[in-house]
């Protein structure tokens, strides 16, 4: 459906992740994946929706320049807002194990913004979800880096996976930002910059 309302346009998902990739094709758009590296540091004054905002905002720079007429490039970011500091991905095990210690038992709010880029104009929104983790024991946490190696999920977890299954009470929001885009923010956005 949404393919013939962007018939005349081509989509740009500048993302390397899988989930997003997939949730493109979930949604039957026909699509193109754009890489450029991006060093992804934002101001240190920048708080809560505001660093996902800059970070999508940041990805998009280095294809502003290449867009034709009908491109619309789609750059994302997703953060986890917890004791009012933001958490990217992990770089370590340990690193891991302590986002993860902090989370166990506490509420904390995942923050995913887009951007969306033609050559005239750019707009950004993002969505945010509170999710409420039980407590983890130390051996649940091991078992779940072990295995599951979340490095590439910023604040140590996938929703979808084991950690999601067992670890989460409930969430208040979108399950698909947790997941790391917020689907139906996309689509109502699409819609809005070609109509």
């Amino acid at each position: 459906m949404l393919n013939d309302i962007l018939k005349n346009h081509h989509l740009i998902l500048a993302s390397g992740s899988p989930r997003r990739q997939k949730f493109f094709k979930d949604l039957g758009l026909d699509f193109e994946i754009r890489l450029k590296p991006v060093e992804e540091i934002c101001p240190d004054r920048l708080r809560y929706s505001d660093i996902p905002d800059f970070l999508a905002q940041l990805k998009a720079i280095p294809f502003k320049e290449t867009l034709s007429e009908n491109d619309i490039l789609i750059t994302s970011d997703t953060i986890v807002w917890h004791n009012n500091q933001a958490l990217g991905k992990p770089k370590t095990k340990q690193e891991a194990f302590e986002m993860l210690q902090s989370l166990s038992g506490n509420a904390h709010e995942v923050i995913t913004s887009i951007c969306l880029t033609t050559n005239k104009i750019q707009k950004t929104v993002n969505s945010i979800t509170k999710v409420f983790f039980n407590e983890l024991t130390e051996e649940e946490i091991r078992f779940y880096i072990q295995n599951y190696k979340p490095f590439d999920k910023a604040g140590a977890y996938g929703i979808q996976e084991w950690i999601g299954l067992v670890g989460i009470k409930k969430i208040e929001g979108s399950y698909f930002n947790v997941v790391g885009l917020p689907v139906h923010l996309l689509y109502k956005t699409l819609k809005t910059i070609v109509e």
